[in-house]
């Protein structure tokens, strides 16, 4: 496949929420529920963004969340069913990578189902010791929690 017309783009405005929902609902079986608005959220809370486009169609997304010298985590890497295999998904988590929010972080972590021998090649290592998660709260709780947060901090 010919990709030298594919460019790579780290700007958030360009992101198209609607075809960004319909890439995740085709190519991310994680993300086939994500509501724009909340896509919304999620991109102005990340840095690095990198979008992969041909033309006008976006046919690749990674975003990651940093503190930008201990620790970061890269979300939501996929590519486009019909684009894969062509080296695309490599050089997006590169491009996440060597951005300046994330090219001195210590550690970076990702999570995969399916794919870790696609980040082994890429210079990633299977780490059991820090796999934890705390799952969603109900709202009632969240609300509670805000309300305990107020508190401690005497507003």
């Amino acid at each position: 496949m010919d990709c030298s017309h594919l460019r790579f783009c780290d700007r958030k405005s360009v992101i198209d929420l609607t075809q960004l929902q319909a890439l995740l609902k085709l190519g991310a079986f994680w993300a086939t529920e994500r509501k724009i608005e909340d896509l919304n959220i999620a991109i102005e809370n990340s840095e690095p963004v990198i979008s992969v486009w041909d033309n006008q169609k976006l046919i690749g997304f990674a975003r990651a969340t940093s503190d930008g010298i201990y620790r970061a985590t890269i979300w939501d890497v996929v590519i486009d069913l019909e684009y894969r295999g062509a080296g695309l998904g490599r050089k997006l988590v590169e491009t996440v990578l060597s951005h300046p929010r994330m090219n001195k972080v210590e550690r970076i972590y990702l999570t995969t189902t399916h794919q870790q021998s696609f980040y082994e090649r890429i210079g990633f290592e299977a780490n059991s010791s820090t796999t934890m998660v705390l799952y969603n709260q109900p709202i009632a709780k969240v609300q509670a929690l805000e309300a305990h947060y107020q508190e401690l901090i005497g507003g």
